[in-house]
């Protein structure tokens, strides 16, 4: 639910509904926006009562929230949402189109060097590679680990790039997200609750990636995983998704 209030609702009024709500067993949101100020209400489980919340006169507008996910809805942000990398480069709202481009995985010191100054020639910012891949045959290459992610970081520093890699197991979650700048959830963990919720708590730009046949409303569930615990700044990234179709690995869902 959200509750739009009027422009000329008092501190005081604004200050009572807040604590309604907490009084009523749900969690509200403050949402100042250019356009309007809205309340979000979550924590429910069903269809809210507008009498238990004690409704005063700072609502001008009350819309139920039908959605099974909140937090990423349009309802809860009108607005764009801006995710920005600690050197800078933008993605959404008015910002021009971004790149990430590296290898797709970490193998020597000189490749990722020589992709680091090749892409700082080219002006492109942010720099992607696997220190952690995850490979469908167990007999590839499943990257350089720890060590990778160190070399990642040595070259992107250089020449003033951002790191993008992906995080394929909880126990190097800290070195993960302590050698990055964006953290990749891969298709495979799109639902990895448990990881969704840990990147939740960090303020640090999460890239999710679509599972590899999972529908839009569970996509947007996963981005709400960790809207839920505190960070906001998360990408979509389509990837396509499993078909019967046998010439493309992954089709890319148009519609």
């Amino acid at each position: 639910m959200l509750l739009v209030l009027k422009k000329e609702a008092s501190q005081r009024q604004i200050d009572e509904l807040l604590e309604n709500i907490r009084q009523a067993g749900y969690s509200p949101d403050f949402l100042p926006g250019a356009q309007r100020t809205a309340i979000g209400i979550r924590g429910n489980q069903g269809y809210i009562d507008e009498a238990e919340l004690q409704l005063n006169e700072a609502v001008k507008e009350v819309i139920h929230v039908t959605r099974p996910y909140k937090l990423v809805s349009r309802e809860w942000h009108p607005g764009d949402t801006v995710v920005r990398l600690a050197n800078g480069v933008a993605f959404g709202g008015r910002e021009p189109p971004a790149m990430i481009a590296g290898p797709c995985s970490v193998e020597t010191e000189a490749q990722v060097f020589e992709t680091a100054e090749f892409l700082s020639r080219l002006g492109v910012r942010a720099m992607r590679g696997g220190a952690f891949k995850p490979r469908s045959s167990p007999y590839s290459f499943q990257g350089k680990g720890v060590e990778g992610l160190k070399l990642l970081r040595k070259a992107a520093d250089r020449y003033k790039l951002a790191v993008v890699t992906e995080l394929l197991h909880l126990e190097y979650f800290d070195e993960v997200t302590d050698h990055t700048d964006m953290v990749q959830v891969g298709a495979r963990n799109m639902q990895n609750f448990e990881m969704l919720q840990r990147l939740g708590k960090i303020r640090k730009p999460v890239l999710l990636k679509r599972g590899i046949s999972a529908t839009i409303e569970e996509f947007l569930l996963a981005a709400e995983y960790i809207l839920a615990g505190g960070n906001d700044q998360v990408v979509l990234c389509e990837r396509g998704i499993r078909t019967f179709e046998t010439a493309t690995r992954n089709t890319l869902d148009l519609n």
